[in-house]
Protein backbone atom coordinates (compact mmCIF):
# COMPACT_ATOMS: atom_id res chain seq x y z
CA UNK A 1 0.00 0.00 0.00
CA UNK A 2 1.44 3.40 -0.94
CA UNK A 3 1.71 6.36 1.45
CA UNK A 4 -1.22 8.30 -0.03
CA UNK A 5 -3.50 5.26 0.31
CA UNK A 6 -2.42 4.88 3.94
CA UNK A 7 -3.17 8.55 4.63
CA UNK A 8 -6.64 8.19 3.06
CA UNK A 9 -7.35 5.12 5.21
CA UNK A 10 -6.21 6.92 8.37
CA UNK A 11 -8.32 9.99 7.50
CA UNK A 12 -11.39 7.74 7.26
CA UNK A 13 -10.70 6.47 10.81
CA UNK A 14 -10.54 10.06 12.05
CA UNK A 15 -13.85 10.92 10.35
CA UNK A 16 -15.50 7.81 11.86
CA UNK A 17 -14.54 9.13 15.30
CA UNK A 18 -15.82 12.64 14.60
CA UNK A 19 -12.31 14.04 14.26
CA UNK A 20 -10.90 16.36 11.61
CA UNK A 21 -9.46 14.16 8.83
CA UNK A 22 -5.75 14.75 9.30
CA UNK A 23 -3.25 11.90 9.22
CA UNK A 24 0.50 11.49 9.50
CA UNK A 25 3.26 9.05 8.57
CA UNK A 26 6.76 8.93 10.04
CA UNK A 27 9.51 7.27 8.02
CA UNK A 28 13.05 6.21 8.78
CA UNK A 29 15.29 5.07 5.92
CA UNK A 30 12.29 5.24 3.56
CA UNK A 31 10.37 2.75 5.72
CA UNK A 32 7.16 3.67 7.55
CA UNK A 33 7.72 3.24 11.28
CA UNK A 34 4.64 5.00 12.66
CA UNK A 35 1.31 6.47 11.66
CA UNK A 36 -1.25 8.62 13.38
CA UNK A 37 -4.51 10.41 12.83
CA UNK A 38 -6.43 13.04 14.77
CA UNK A 39 -7.91 11.57 17.95
CA UNK A 40 -8.88 14.71 19.88
CA UNK A 41 -12.61 14.02 19.82
CA UNK A 42 -12.25 10.26 20.25
CA UNK A 43 -10.17 10.64 23.42
CA UNK A 44 -11.28 14.13 24.55
CA UNK A 45 -7.65 15.22 24.48
CA UNK A 46 -6.56 18.46 22.76
CA UNK A 47 -3.00 17.13 22.37
CA UNK A 48 -3.88 14.19 20.14
CA UNK A 49 -3.19 15.70 16.74
CA UNK A 50 -2.08 13.24 14.06
CA UNK A 51 1.55 14.36 14.29
CA UNK A 52 1.69 13.94 18.07
CA UNK A 53 0.13 10.47 17.89
CA UNK A 54 2.62 9.39 15.21
CA UNK A 55 5.59 10.87 17.11
CA UNK A 56 4.59 9.00 20.28
CA UNK A 57 4.37 5.73 18.35
CA UNK A 58 7.71 6.31 16.59
CA UNK A 59 9.46 7.17 19.86
CA UNK A 60 8.06 4.05 21.49
CA UNK A 61 9.07 1.84 18.56
CA UNK A 62 12.60 3.28 18.35
CA UNK A 63 12.92 3.51 22.14
CA UNK A 64 14.09 7.12 21.89
CA UNK A 65 12.51 10.54 21.66
CA UNK A 66 15.29 11.64 19.29
CA UNK A 67 13.79 11.12 15.84
CA UNK A 68 16.49 13.03 13.96
CA UNK A 69 16.79 10.23 11.39
CA UNK A 70 13.09 10.40 10.58
CA UNK A 71 10.90 12.35 8.16
CA UNK A 72 7.26 13.27 8.62
CA UNK A 73 4.46 13.37 6.05
CA UNK A 74 1.14 14.91 7.05
CA UNK A 75 -2.03 15.79 5.16
CA UNK A 76 -2.36 19.29 6.67
CA UNK A 77 0.44 21.75 7.44
CA UNK A 78 1.18 21.32 11.16
CA UNK A 79 -0.16 23.82 13.68
CA UNK A 80 2.21 25.72 15.96
CA UNK A 81 1.93 23.13 18.75
CA UNK A 82 2.83 20.28 16.44
CA UNK A 83 5.70 22.20 14.84
CA UNK A 84 7.23 22.73 18.29
CA UNK A 85 6.84 19.04 19.20
CA UNK A 86 8.35 18.05 15.84
CA UNK A 87 11.31 20.33 16.61
CA UNK A 88 11.68 18.82 20.08
CA UNK A 89 11.70 15.33 18.53
CA UNK A 90 14.50 16.64 16.25
CA UNK A 91 12.68 15.66 13.07
CA UNK A 92 14.30 17.71 10.31
CA UNK A 93 11.89 17.37 7.39
CA UNK A 94 8.12 17.84 7.16
CA UNK A 95 6.22 17.21 3.96
CA UNK A 96 2.59 18.31 3.93
CA UNK A 97 -0.19 18.17 1.36
CA UNK A 98 -2.56 21.02 2.31
CA UNK A 99 -2.03 24.51 3.72
CA UNK A 100 -3.51 25.12 7.17
CA UNK A 101 -5.45 28.36 7.10
CA UNK A 102 -6.92 28.07 10.60
CA UNK A 103 -5.81 30.85 12.94
CA UNK A 104 -6.17 30.18 16.64
CA UNK A 105 -6.77 33.29 18.69
CA UNK A 106 -7.79 32.48 22.22
CA UNK A 107 -6.26 35.66 23.68
CA UNK A 108 -3.76 33.75 25.78
CA UNK A 109 -1.91 35.80 28.37
CA UNK A 110 1.69 34.69 28.89
CA UNK A 111 3.12 36.43 31.94
CA UNK A 112 6.64 35.99 33.36
CA UNK A 113 6.65 36.41 37.11
CA UNK A 114 9.55 37.25 39.39
CA UNK A 115 9.86 35.50 42.73
CA UNK A 116 12.35 35.55 45.58
CA UNK A 117 13.31 31.90 44.97
CA UNK A 118 14.06 32.42 41.27
CA UNK A 119 17.72 31.47 41.75
CA UNK A 120 16.65 28.10 43.14
CA UNK A 121 14.94 27.20 39.86
CA UNK A 122 17.82 28.55 37.77
CA UNK A 123 20.34 26.48 39.72
CA UNK A 124 18.16 23.40 39.64
CA UNK A 125 18.06 23.43 35.82
CA UNK A 126 21.78 24.25 35.55
CA UNK A 127 22.68 21.43 37.95
CA UNK A 128 20.48 18.98 36.10
CA UNK A 129 22.21 19.63 32.78
CA UNK A 130 25.66 19.78 34.38
CA UNK A 131 25.07 16.28 35.80
CA UNK A 132 23.97 15.06 32.36
CA UNK A 133 27.21 16.22 30.76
Amino acid sequence: MNKISILKKLNKKAIENGDVPVSCIIEKNNKIIATGYNMREKNNNPLLHAEIVAIQKAAKKLKTWNLSDCNLLVTLKPCDMCVEVIKMAKIKKIDYILENEKIINNKLILNKINIDDQKYFINEIKDFFADKR
